[in-house]
């Protein structure tokens, strides 16, 4: 395992980390599916302790994923080795009594989000804190910081950052906020952020935590055109038949990546990532204690070539 610093934060990173949304299994907030499918928690924690055998120190949750489901599995597998591991957790998704899904990034929820996420991961505190998925810049507010700010100077958080839920609002939230990092999709398949935003966090100092990088599983190179997801898995609604036929259709195209080579599309995918010199860590989810070994050892200090990543624009552009 190779490792990087996280921005202007100094934290030093497994360049592969550990994304808990998966192990959160189905999850609903309001009346919208946003879960990856029926997991077993005892397979969950073996595949957070492989990841970490495998030397990934680098841990990303949110208190949405589960309904705080994977913050308690994280807490469980994590305690004995609180001070060798960065965890990051996010707050702003909530259900209100009547309901409704909605964004709160207020000041009194930051405060009551923070202590039962310390509650469910075991912890006095958190290493990274996370504005989650803002779906509007204008949500950014004067008291959100302030209250970050507040729990920094408590000592519940050591640094915060934003997950950003368009792309586009990432330079916005690099210009106009205290961030110290910023969460983005970033894949083979979803490239924008190398428009603008890769380069700017990377001027700024900005740390940069690619999420997504497997595009939700295509790019393990698994599913066909006849791949349907379960009900309770959000890629049920997120990806319709049209748009599995497109991915599919586009994954396809990135064989060559593998031709000759050891490593498999999704290893190939990671380290399309982690070739971008802004970003410091990447965050492929697991089910599995092999698919948290295997998501590890993209780590093998052999990024994708030059030519190889010229390649990869070249043929997705084609369309």
């Amino acid at each position: 395992m190779h490792y990087r610093t996280l921005g202007r934060t100094g934290l030093q990173v497994s360049e592969v980390g550990f994304g808990a949304w998966a192990i959160g299994g189905p999850s609903r907030l309001g009346s919208v599916e946003v879960g990856w499918g029926e997991v077993d928690d005892a397979m969950s924690l073996r595949a957070i302790q492989a990841a970490y055998d495998a030397g990934v120190t680098f841990f990303d949750t949110a208190d949405a994923y589960g309904a705080g489901r994977s913050e308690v599995l994280l807490g469980k597998a994590l305690k004995s080795k609180r001070d060798r591991v960065v965890i990051a957790t996010k707050v702003g998704n909530r259900t209100t009594a009547a309901g409704e899904w909605v964004k709160d990034f207020s000041k009194q929820w930051i405060a009551e989000a923070i202590e039962a996420s310390l509650t469910r991961l075991g912890t006095d505190y958190v290493d990274l804190y996370q504005l989650h998925s803002g779906t509007d810049t204008a949500q950014y507010r004067d008291e959100t910081f302030e209250a970050l700010n507040a729990l920094k100077a408590a000592g519940k958080i050591r640094h915060f950052g934003v997950s950003v839920g368009l792309c586009a609002h990432g330079p916005w939230v690099i210009r106009n906020t205290e961030a110290d990092t910023i969460q983005v999709v970033y894949n083979m398949l979803e490239r924008e952020a190398e428009a603008e935003l890769l380069s700017l966090a990377q001027e700024r100092g900005v740390g940069v935590i690619a999420r997504v990088p497997l595009a939700s599983g295509f790019l393990s190179g698994k599913f066909t055109t006849d791949t349907r997801f379960a009900a309770n898995d959000h890629r049920s609604r997120t990806y319709p038949p049209e748009k599995i036929r497109q991915m599919v259709g586009q994954v396809v195209k990135l064989g060559f990546l593998t031709e000759g080579k050891s490593k498999t599309l999704a290893q190939a995918a990671v380290q399309y990532c982690l070739s971008h010199p802004a970003v410091s860590v990447v965050i492929p989810g697991a089910k599995t204690p092999e698919q948290a070994r295997a998501n590890a050892a993209a780590s093998d200090g052999v990024l994708l070539t030059a030519a190889e990543v010229a390649r990869v624009r070249a043929v997705l552009a084609q369309g």
